[in-house]
């Protein structure tokens, strides 16, 4: 695991999971090889479900098509998007599963300074993207949902927590 990679994910556990209740109904879009996954269960989640294109995820299949792989509209607290929402838009399948008042939890690049991310990708500071970032946004221009929190974190990432309105 590249050095900065490896420190965005105890950080995140720190800032995002912390977060979260224990008996919460947690969906992960994106879990990849599932450290966030592992972290959970390990420490007392009962609901996380993790959904990616490969295994090892609970679910494999795309978000996109949430309905044909069995799960329920408004069924979830909180949805966590970590590295995602750059590579695939993604926001209306969140806003349909998760609950009013549901908590979207994500972090991306910063879109000014995605080139210096490539960048460290290339000297083997950061993990190496597995899909062009072609779907940027800053997260305080996100419709759907009510920011919470949102926050730039050194020169590169951004952090957001939004709320999924009571009622739309």
């Amino acid at each position: 695991m590249p050095l900065l990679s490896n420190y965005a994910r105890k950080r995140k556990r720190e800032y995002f999971i912390r977060r979260i209740p224990r008996d919460a109904r947690v969906l992960e879009i994106g879990c990849g090889a599932g450290w966030v996954g592992d972290y959970m269960r390990s420490g007392g989640w009962v609901g996380y479900v993790g959904i990616d294109l490969a295994p090892p995820a609970d679910i494999v299949g795309d978000i996109r098509d949430w309905r044909g792989l069995g799960l329920a509209p408004e069924s979830f607290d909180v949805i966590l998007a970590f590295e995602v929402v750059e590579h695939v838009p993604c926001f209306r399948e969140i806003h349909d599963l998760l609950k009013p008042g549901g908590l979207l939890m994500l972090s991306s690049p910063y879109p000014r300074t995605d080139w210096i991310c490539w960048l460290l990708e290339q000297v083997g500071l950061a993990q190496k993207r597995t899909s062009p970032h072609s779907h940027l946004i800053e997260f305080s221009n996100i419709d759907l949902f009510k920011p919470v929190e949102i926050r730039r974190v050194g020169l590169l990432a951004q952090w957001g927590i939004l709320r999924k309105p009571q009622e739309d």
